[in-house]
Formats: C-alpha cells, sequence, structure tokens
C-alpha cells in the first residue's frame, strides 16, 4: 500500500514541479535554477516507476535510495528559488511540504526494505 502511495503522490508532485517550472521561466524569467528543479522533481516519480521492475529487492532499494536523494535535492532547489525571491513564501509552503512527505515515505520505504534484506 505504502508503493501505491509513493506511486501517486511522487507523480502528482512531479506535475506540480513541471507547472512551477513553467511558472518559473515564463514569469520570472529564471532558468537556470528551475532547470535544477524540475530535473531533480520529476526524476523522483521516475526512479519509483522504475523500481516497479526492479530485478530484487536489493534493485529495488537502491531505486528508491536514489529516488530518496533526488526528493532532498528538490527540496534544495525549492529553498533557494524562495530565498532569492523566485517562489512566493505561500507557493514555497506548498511544494516543500509535499516534498517533505515524499522525504518521509521514501525514508520509510528504504528502512523497511532495508530491515527486510538484513
Amino acid at each position: 500500500m505504502k508503493n501505491d502511495v509513493v506511486h501517486t503522490k511522487s507523480k502528482s508532485f512531479a506535475i506540480r514541479i513541471v507547472n512551477a517550472y513553467k511558472f518559473l521561466t515564463s514569469d520570472k524569467k529564471e532558468f537556470i535554477l528551475s532547470k535544477q528543479l524540475v530535473r531533480s522533481g520529476t526524476a523522483i516519480g521516475a526512479l519509483v516507476r522504475e523500481s516497479e521492475f526492479a530485478q530484487s529487492k536489493k534493485d529495488f532499494l537502491n531505486k528508491m535510495y536514489i529516488a530518496l536523494k533526488e526528493t532532498n535535492e528538490t527540496q534544495y532547489w525549492l529553498e533557494i528559488l524562495h530565498e532569492t525571491d523566485f517562489l512566493k513564501t505561500s507557493e514555497y509552503n506548498s511544494l516543500s511540504a509535499d516534498c517533505i512527505e515524499l522525504i518521509k515515505l521514501l525514508v520509510s520505504i528504504t528502512k523497511t526494505t532495508k530491515n527486510k534484506l538484513d
């Protein structure tokens, strides 16, 4: 069940990130940081999706760890965009809350999977 939740939330988050990217590039004329954001923010869902066909539990765990690292990186770019006034506090808070929720889900999945492998 947790995997279904992370699939759904990571895809929804990717869509929000793409929309934030469109806003940042068209309205704010910000192209460098927003490109980093869209790359890491959409990689999360792609890695979660890729994990569906992992070759082993170890491969699954590896993909989830990489997704977790991408989520943490995305949080970093959100913070930078907020602290440089490209994202308003309300926009940042909303995206950040979703990002933190994904981090918590991925931490839980990686811990549970790792414990099963040990």
